[in-house]
């Protein structure tokens, strides 16, 4: 391994990475194509609520290059070209180039964005919403999983009229089932956000928003929550493999042994993870495997936690396989008092998967049994479910 460690993206995983590396003997550069410093990209729907101001989310200090561009990897000569015609020679590169939102093709929809339809992805993004929402602004999101529930419920705390288009079954139906999404939903209504589910958006007139039927809903601005793609762009040019993700193997090492890569730009045995949790572990991984401290990275059990506080505030979390196989047990809680519902999946001794909504206390035990894919507890589960 070359001394010079070069890491392409200051977000959650580069930053991460880097700050494992402090002290490790090797010289770190980050480059950051954001202007802001790193940031907690889990929290900007609270930036967007008002509940946070930017610099609250700051991750911990770590010196980024930033507003600096990678445009090419010239792997024979083992240098990174940027934007700003610097070169920045590695012995070690590390891909963390994250993800971009997903743009639907949409009629109205070209390589530029009209004026009022925003992404949700960045901190720019997220500054640019909350400048343009005032009480009253009428706002439709389309895209109806985490990152939609998580602005409609922001952009309804800021006075604006919301209403959410989900072209699926149910709202979140990736992480949560029916029961779940029927309890999400009516929280969101509760706010004055209106749902639409099964509602395929047909394109864009301006900012508002024309469904298949021939239907319009007015609307000052709109958000695309459509979900993310990761960035291979950068590893493909350079010839390196990519499928869905940039592929890695178990020491997160691409098809070039000189460059590694982490977070939601990696496909690691045929997975990309695009959460939080998975790229911290990967950065911690990949920095015990550079600095000689471990062997390798067998990936990651990634449970999904959402809390959308404010007034009435709602947790959420799940993980595994929700949705049972032929012979699995499932068990339910259900609370309709309390808005709470608590559901697992077992197969034989082992629980397989989860989804609590409303009362996470069981969720910490729950998650340490199907993390360590241990045999269940002698605890009765109804016991374990209640979480006393």
């Amino acid at each position: 391994m070359g001394k010079d460690i070069v890491v392409i993206g200051g977000g959650t995983a580069g930053s991460r990475l880097a700050g494992q590396l402090a002290g490790s003997g090797s010289a770190v550069t980050v480059l950051g194509e954001e202007t802001h410093a790193p940031y907690n990209r889990v929290l900007l729907a609270d930036v967007l609520a008002g509940r946070y101001g930017p610099e609250v989310i700051s991750l911990p200090a770590t010196e980024v290059r930033r507003g600096v561009r990678a445009v090419r990897i010239d792997r024979a000569d083992r240098v990174v070209q940027c934007d700003d015609g610097s070169a920045v020679p590695y012995g070690t590169l590390v891909l963390a180039t994250g993800s971009n939102p997903v743009l639907p093709p949409l009629r109205g929809l070209g390589d530029e964005l009209p004026d009022g339809v925003h992404p949700f992805r960045t901190m720019d993004d997220c500054l640019a919403l909350a400048a343009a929402v005032t009480g009253g602004t009428r706002a439709v999101v389309i895209g109806g999983g985490l990152l939609g529930v998580s602005a409609a419920r922001a952009l309804a705390e800021r006075g604006a009229q919301v209403v959410l288009a989900q072209q699926g079954e149910h709202l979140m139906e990736r992480h949560l089932d029916l029961a779940a999404s029927d309890l999400l939903r009516g929280h969101l209504e509760s706010l004055g956000v209106e749902v639409h589910t099964e509602c395929r958006v047909r394109g864009l007139r301006g900012t508002d928003v024309q469904l298949a039927d021939g239907y319009v809903l007015g609307s000052d601005l709109t958000v695309l929550a459509c979900g993310v793609r990761p960035r291979t762009g950068l590893a493909g040019a350079a010839g390196l493999e990519v499928r869905r993700g940039i592929v890695v193997d178990d020491e997160l090492r691409t098809s070039d042994p000189d460059i590694h890569a982490v977070g939601d730009c990696a496909e690691h045995r045929g997975r990309i993870y695009g959460l939080a949790g998975p790229a911290v572990e990967q950065a911690d991984a990949l920095a015990a495997l550079l600095t000689g401290r471990a062997a390798a990275y067998t990936g990651t059990r990634a449970l999904t936690r959402l809390t959308l506080p404010g007034v009435g505030p709602l947790d959420l979390a799940a993980f595994g396989e929700t949705t049972p196989l032929p012979g699995d047990d499932v068990v339910r809680l259900a609370d309709a008092t309390r808005g709470s519902y608590r559901k697992v999946v077992l197969r034989g001794d082992r629980l397989v998967g989860g989804v609590l909504l409303g009362d996470l206390t069981a969720v910490d035990e729950l998650a340490r049994t199907w993390e360590g894919d241990e045999p269940l507890p002698s605890t009765p589960l109804f016991h374990l479910l209640g979480g006393s």
